[in-house]
């Protein structure tokens, strides 16, 4: 799915605190407002193939390099990286754009952020679309209950790993585990640019501090969830599995749709920009 030459994709900086943020925005200014959270290893133009399609369909929609990835919002301590600062670095990036209530769309670590954020927060949302990733307990007790979801996560031990290691594996033979990371499933342009951005001294570690910042390998505190949401899986996920996609619904209270992407892999926004951007745009429509 081509960029809408008629939509083009703007470059904005939000000032959070101390923090400066890089973002990317398509839309008119005065269109319901749709924060867009992307995953590791990727960056705001992860949805750079979403992105025009909402801003063709009047809504402003805003995707910003979050905590970590951006250079100048790049604290150093672990601690700067748990759940609580991400979903109130969300909530700011809404409140600088004017957004009382608003439209969430979330892939891989976004949809961490994106469930927690919903489940504390439900008055600031209108809905909440979720890419790839379970509710948080979902996930957790598909781990501790069958060895399939548990092994999957043996990469995010890994990356919990403080002493430089995983920072050294994946940049090693120039980077070619994290070019690996992503699959075959993303375009390459892409790709290049994050290992660029992520090669930066001090980038992936701290967005790997997202991955060390909870007490345990998955726990992001979310609670149950009344706003309307949408929740997209590829069945060729290798990390997030059937079990927990499929039991999300569990945790959902409010209207809840899941469609599993037959086919599909982790990536879906960029993979698969052109299966999900019908649904999310329906999915927004119901509920603006």
């Amino acid at each position: 799915m081509d960029a809408n030459p008629a939509t083009p994709i703007d470059h904005l900086e939000i000032q959070v605190g101390p923090h400066t943020y890089d973002a990317l925005a398509c839309g008119p200014a005065d269109g319901e407002f749709v924060l867009l959270l992307h995953g590791w290893p990727e960056f705001a133009d992860s949805w750079s193939a979403v992105l025009p399609a909402l801003g063709a369909a009047g809504y402003r929609a805003v995707a910003v390099d979050q905590r970590g990835y951006s250079p100048r919002a790049r604290p150093p301590r672990i601690a700067d990286y748990a759940v609580p600062e991400l979903v109130a670095d969300a909530l700011a990036f809404a409140d600088s754009q004017g957004a009382g209530r608003f439209h969430l769309v979330s892939h891989d670590w976004g949809g961490m952020v994106a469930w927690a954020l919903a489940g504390a927060h439900p008055e600031r949302l209108k809905s909440l679309t979720v890419l790839a990733t379970p509710h948080p307990d979902a996930l957790n007790r598909a781990a501790a209950e069958g060895s399939d979801q548990h092994h999957r996560l043996d990469y995010v031990r890994f990356f919990r790993r403080d002493d430089g290691a995983a920072e050294a594996a994946l940049l090693a033979d120039g980077a070619a585990r994290l070019r690996a990371a992503y699959g075959g499933k993303v375009p390459e342009a892409l790709v290049e640019g994050n290992v660029r951005r992520l090669s930066e001294p001090g980038a992936l570690t701290a967005t790997l501090n997202w991955y060390r910042a909870p007490e345990s390998v998955i726990s992001v505190p979310a609670g149950r969830i009344t706003v309307p949401t949408l929740f997209l899986w590829g069945s060729e996920d290798v990390a997030l599995g059937r079990v927990a996609a499929e039991s999300t619904g569990e945790w959902v209270d409010g209207p809840y749709r899941f469609e599993a992407l037959d086919g599909a892999s982790h990536w879906l926004p960029e993979e698969v920009p052109d299966r999900v951007t019908p649904k999310i745009l329906d999915h927004l429509g119901r509920h603006a």
